[in-house]
């Protein structure tokens, strides 16, 4: 039994190989300032142009770089869904330690470019020329998913208008005082702001952590740009300006792995205010004429600007030339915030949980303050154009 065991692991050890070196037909290029040109493999449809023939069901695509800790969790968070996924396709982008190997023995489809792909966009473009579902849905290698949550999602996607849909995220670690904060900054924002957002079928941002797509629409409109460094933020609004609906649904849940030091969270950041002031550069223009996502995007930038100044200066120098009671200020919006998260919290048996992470929340609303400015700085006054995509662990 043992020996039998052992072929049929040098079989599909054999075949995944093979089929990597079938994915080096399939490439994708990009130009500058667009979004990444695709070619797939497949007949020759209109126009001579490659086409591709599509299955009922979604395909799961993980970018993975350097995810031995955690690409495991992932991929058996996938196969453990209610939902059997028509293939689990891995990108190993070129990692440095054993994530392609571990994934490949867990059964899921490996694929590795010849050079790594410099950012999760690009990973993601290389991934979609192998797809070949209806449907395709992306995760991030250090994320898991309840079990049910495909089931959750997909029904989301049953109005052909609807483009893209993702759900509800909550930190699969909740003890230091990073992911208290992040913790918290989530309850309020899938219970309170993203049910409103649905209601106008425009959310802010599919979120890249767990989202799902349509595949031709994705392929059609050039796949994930690497012009930002906010690839989902990005797509999430081009959807908007070609006539598509976003969803949320908030009984799919995922699990990500959120920050759990300063040093994580710092490139975390960065990345996540650069690409929010990089897609207000790039789709300016057009968001005059969507006006639902025109008032949230206003709404955040209240929140990056105006909120920030008064965070910052106006309310410290309040507390120490006129008087420290100002200080108080800070917590003007605590009913706000607390009720909801209380009341998703009370949903979950958190309460406990919720309270003690109260004070992590306006902590990071500092450091989040913090980092958008220095990206409005960085992007527009200093012309310091974040390029590098950078994960943080």
């Amino acid at each position: 039994m043992r020996d039998a065991m052992r072929d049929i692991g040098k079989d599909l050890e054999a075949m995944t190989g093979l089929l990597e070196d079938v994915g080096t037909t399939a490439t994708v290029t990009a130009a500058p300032e667009s979004a990444a040109v695709m070619q797939v493999p497949g007949e020759a449809g209109a126009g001579g142009k490659a086409s591709r023939r599509l299955v009922a069901g979604v395909t799961v695509l993980i970018p993975a770089y350097n995810e031995e800790a955690s690409i495991a969790d992932t991929v058996r968070s996938v196969q453990r869904q209610t939902v059997a996924a028509v293939e689990i396709i891995v990108i190993d982008d070129c990692s440095k330690d054993r994530t392609g190997e571990i994934a490949r023995r867990l059964g899921a489809t490996v694929v590795r470019p010849e050079k790594n792909q410099g950012s999760k966009a690009t990973a993601l473009n290389y991934g979609i020329t192998f797809v070949r579902s209806e449907l395709v849905l992306t995760i991030d290698a250090d994320t898991t998913l309840a079990d049910d949550a495909i089931e959750k999602l997909l029904p989301a996607m049953a109005d052909e208008k609807t483009g893209a849909a993702s759900g509800f995220v909550v930190p699969r670690n909740v003890r230091t005082l990073w992911e208290r904060g992040r913790y918290i900054e989530y309850l309020y924002a899938f219970a309170f702001y993203k049910p409103i957002q649905d209601y106008y079928r425009k959310p802010l941002i599919a979120s890249g952590c767990f989202a799902i797509y349509r595949t031709s629409d994705v392929v059609q409109l050039g796949g994930w740009s690497h012009r930002t460094v906010g690839e989902d933020m990005d797509l999430t609004w081009t959807l908007y300006e070609h006539g598509k609906q976003v969803r949320y649904a908030a009984d799919a849940v995922c699990y990500p792995i959120e920050p759990h030091n300063f040093d994580f969270l710092r490139k975390q950041l960065t990345r996540w205010s650069a690409g929010f002031v990089q897609c207000l550069r790039v789709h300016w223009g057009t968001l005059w004429n969507v006006p639902f996502l025109r008032m949230i995007v206003a709404t955040a930038l209240w929140d990056a600007t105006i909120a920030a100044l008064a965070f910052f200066v106006a309310i410290p120098l309040l507390a120490i030339f006129v008087h420290p009671l100002f200080i108080l200020l800070y917590l003007a919006d605590l009913p706000g915030i607390i009720i909801p998260v209380m009341m998703e919290a009370s949903r979950r048996g958190e309460v406990r949980r919720a309270l003690a992470s109260i004070p992590a929340f306006y902590v990071l609303r500092f450091v989040n303050f913090y980092f958008v400015l220095k990206a409005f700085g960085n992007e527009f006054v200093v012309g310091k154009r974040l390029a590098k995509f950078e994960k943080g662990h």
